[in-house]
């Protein structure tokens, strides 16, 4: 069951990202040009995208995918496309539009199930593979836990992750965010360290079937983040 810490932060995410960013997030995920941060920004996310697409077989034909926490649905439409079933799941229903939207045009509708709601939602079945690219990183340590641990019960092969790992930039930027009026900030990341969240990791319960697997870090510009895999024993 989600915490009241995690369910805080997700009535802030929701209101950041279907509300506050919509117009910023449209073009960041777009092929728009931009500059400066959000240009590397953009060009980091693409580089995780790419590596956690490259921890997952190439052929996904008849494996179930959940994307959790999708926004505008770029790699569930990747994981379409290698023939995979996937349920691409949002917590904010303009995001979601703007994902159905795009994938409309590519012929892979019918393989992505478009699902506005929380990515614990245990209605949402059974997967292969599930993958949270940095939808999680809002989180404090010990939620993440806790919801890697509700959606391993429901992962049969490998639950791929990241998280925003303590660097000195990051807990600059940390810092520097918590002086900015409550109404002018996004909602802000959670730095760990891997030591301290392989130990947390190790420590729940819900986790115990599933060995810690690859490990990197893509860091480019102002986007710093690691991805994890946790695959099942």
């Amino acid at each position: 069951m989600p915490t009241a810490t995690y369910e805080t932060r997700r009535s802030q995410l929701l209101d950041y990202f279907d509300r506050t960013a919509v117009e910023a997030w449209k073009r960041l995920t777009s092929d728009a040009p931009l500059s400066g941060i959000r240009a590397t920004v953009r060009e980091g996310r693409e580089r995780m995208r790419a590596t956690l697409l490259s921890w997952l077989p190439e052929d996904l034909s008849g494996r179930r995918v959940l994307d959790a926490g999708c926004g505008t649905g770029a790699l569930a439409v990747a994981a379409a496309q290698r023939g995979a079933e996937v349920v691409a799941v949002d917590l904010s229903p303009t995001l979601i539009g703007l994902a159905r939207d795009r994938a409309a045009s590519l012929g892979i509708g019918g393989r992505i199930k478009w699902t506005v709601g929380d990515m614990l939602d245990p209605e949402l079945g059974p997967f292969d593979h599930v993958v949270a690219m940095d939808s999680l990183i809002h989180y404090r340590a010990t939620d993440v836990v806790r919801a890697l641990g509700g959606l391993a019960v429901r992962t049969r092969v490998s639950l791929l992750f990241t998280f925003a790992p303590r660097t000195p930039l990051l807990a600059a930027m940390h810092a520097v965010g918590r002086l900015f009026p409550k109404s002018d900030r996004a909602p802000s990341i959670e730095p760990v360290s891997e030591r301290g969240l392989r130990h947390l990791l190790s420590a729940e319960p819900a986790l115990a079937a599933m060995a810690m697997g690859r490990s990197t870090r893509v860091q480019r510009g102002f986007y710093t983040s690691q991805a994890m895999e946790l695959a099942r024993r």
